[in-house]
């Protein structure tokens, strides 16, 4: 019966029905988050061939904003990245490392799903 308990789940995390608090951003912080997005979205796009399509998205959760992006191989199963930063983080800025880490995460992964998707039943054109 812990769903039933007022002081079940984790700490710093509203609760279900609960109201979030102090989790808004400032337009400027949302713009910070927009263009941290698109950087991601450009250089994971620069990692990878034609075919693969690759977007973002930005909503607000119960504990506050959400960034996700994320790549669709043209086989293989999409995969994505998403991050819920807080305030300080966006006013610090994310590192250019944090970003090209992200990005090619994404690219590398996009990557493997074509080839777990392909197997080895193709012939390489060239060694």
């Amino acid at each position: 019966m812990n769903g039933n308990n007022p002081y079940a789940g984790a700490p710093g995390v509203t609760g279900a029905g609960q109201p979030s608090q102090g989790h808004e951003l400032t337009v400027e912080q949302m713009d910070s988050l927009r263009r941290v997005v698109a950087g991601i979205v450009s250089q994971t796009e620069s990692y990878l061939p034609e075919g693969f399509a690759v977007g973002s998205e930005l909503s607000t959760g119960p504990n506050g904003p959400l960034a996700t992006v994320a790549v669709h191989p043209p086989v293989g199963h999409p995969v994505s990245a998403g991050f819920s930063p807080d305030a300080d983080e966006l006013d610090a800025g994310l590192t250019d490392e944090d970003r090209d880490e992200v990005a090619r995460g994404l690219a590398a992964s996009a990557a493997f799903q074509v080839m777990s998707a392909v197997g080895d039943d193709i012939t390489p054109a060239a060694r």
